[in-house]
């Protein structure tokens, strides 16, 4: 009752989350305050869109209370009244919806987890108390996840959604629970931006920080509140509160947010490649090569593990997969050239890593010989400008323990292309061969470059995975090359 007494004569308000015991503990401050000739009021937060059908005790109180509080603050300090403030506050909190996902419960002192999750499981729609969600889904990207998440909040067949259609002005706030790092919370927002700007929906603000979390809880909830001008004014309102964000005043929609890709170099009338190479060989080299990382994801992973930080696999894989996409959507350039700078610009923007940018800069650098000449001696000086790029920014020599052992090692063999007479298959073959003995040498190598060169020598074992992967992707280009006769 002490903070209640002390409570100013225009009066009180209580903004309560809708649980049964803050409702009933609050509910008997308000009736023993105004017992006194307090002045108090209160507004119950229901902003929880997990529930398809409402039972009794109504919707949850969530991160959106927060937003509640801000209005009625904004309210309160240009000196609206008591009455005014419930009513209007009331209004706004039946125009938004939260809803959370989490990778497991938090840790309750004195308590045991109040969920358990398999590792391939998220939680969806969970409470701030670290009670289990109402859904449990199968782990997926954070596009998936999230796209989920506000499909759920603004279908109309759901008696807590939001209504949210295109056109709507809305203020989103990603609210960390506890336990995801700034990174994380970054990689949600922006997919929640594109989502709901694929809806075309005005996104007026978008908050990105821990405003009400569930203790060390590794997962994230999204707000989302319908705004007009007035109410976006209130939101705006300069405050003293120290966690307070401070948003810019401008609008997240339409802002630009990407850089267009740089132009492609122009078709050459040539659409060759070495040794008559056509574009359909380009395809089935980039298929196989594809599978081939594919299949070798768990491999290089386990070699990554010792040197690095284990997502070699998973990187190769992931540029796989883009390429594969790309082979999908479009036939490739038949220039050479073309078709190795669109490579390099896929990798660069999908693959990732420090592998994503050492395949960019070496196949950037090679595309430039084969803008002039297609034929053999073009493809071994386009090798021979790779190298270059790779050493010139990678700082790594030959005999570092990197993947440009493997590279180096076939350049050698390659420069025979540049002979008169030189044939295609048979220089390729012993490049291949001296490639892979190459990675394999590597084991036997200490680091001169790269995460593995903090390693001390004695645990490096194993072949170098960036070596192995380069190794395995000219063998790939060899055998279709083999198969086609070429």
């Amino acid at each position: 009752m002490g903070p209640l007494l002390a409570a100013p004569a225009v009066g009180t308000l209580l903004i309560v989350k809708n649980y049964t015991g803050d409702r009933l503990n609050f509910g008997l401050a308000r009736e023993q305050a105004r017992a006194e000739g307090i002045p108090v009021e209160m507004v119950v937060v229901g902003d929880d869109s997990a529930f398809t059908v409402l039972k009794k005790a109504g919707r949850r109180g969530l991160c959106g209370t927060v937003l509640i509080h801000k209005v009625a603050g904004a309210l309160a300090e240009a000196g609206v009244g008591l009455e005014e403030i419930t009513n209007r506050v009331s209004v706004v909190a039946k125009a938004m919806g939260t809803l959370g996902v989490s990778l497991s419960s938090c840790s309750v002192p004195g308590s045991r987890p109040t969920f358990e999750l398999s590792a391939d499981e998220v939680e969806l729609g969970l409470g701030i108390h670290g009670e289990a969600g109402v859904l449990r889904i199968k782990m997926a990207t954070a596009d998936e996840i999230v796209a989920h998440m506000l499909n759920h909040m603004t279908d109309s067949s759901n008696v807590s959604h939001v209504p949210v259609q295109s056109g709507s002005s809305v203020v989103l706030m990603v609210n960390n629970l506890g336990g995801l790092s700034y990174l994380e919370l970054g990689i949600i927002a922006d997919a929640a931006v594109r989502f709901l700007e694929g809806r075309g929906v005005k996104i007026a603000r978008a908050l990105v920080g821990t405003f009400m979390s569930a203790l060390e809880m590794p997962g994230v909830s999204l707000t989302l509140l319908l705004v007009d001008e007035p109410l976006l004014k209130l939101i705006d309102a300069e405050t003293t509160a120290a966690a307070w964000p401070n948003v810019a005043k401008v609008s997240v929609t339409g802002r630009k947010r990407s850089r267009a890709a740089p132009a492609e170099p122009p078709e050459a009338p040539d659409a060759t490649a070495a040794g008559g190479a056509t574009s359909k060989q380009m395809v089935r080299v980039l298929e196989r090569v594809c599978t081939t990382l594919l299949g070798l994801e768990d491999q290089l992973n386990a070699l990554d593990r010792a040197a690095g930080d284990g997502d070699c696999g998973t990187t190769h894989s992931r540029a796989a997969r883009a390429i594969q996409g790309w082979l999908k959507e479009s036939p490739p350039p038949a220039s050479p050239a073309q078709l190795l700078s669109k490579l390099s610009l896929l990798l660069l923007e999908k693959m990732g890593g420090s592998s994503g940018a050492l395949y960019g800069l070496f196949l950037t650098a090679a595309a430039q010989p084969l803008k002039a000449k297609t034929d053999l001696a073009a493809w071994s000086a386009a090798m021979d400008a790779g190298l270059e790029a790779m050493q010139k920014y990678g700082k790594a020599a030959p005999g570092d323990r990197t993947m440009l052992d493997s590279l180096w090692a076939a350049g050698q063999e390659l420069q025979a292309w540049k002979s008169p007479g030189a044939n295609l298959l048979p220089v390729l073959t012993k490049a291949v061969k001296n490639a892979e003995a190459a990675a394999e040498a590597t084991k036997n190598m200490e680091a001169g470059a790269g995460r593995a060169s903090y390693i001390s020598s004695a645990r490096l074992d194993q072949p170098d995975p960036g070596a192995v992967a380069a190794a395995a992707i000219l063998r790939a280009i060899l055998e279709v090359l083999q198969s086609q006769g070429a």
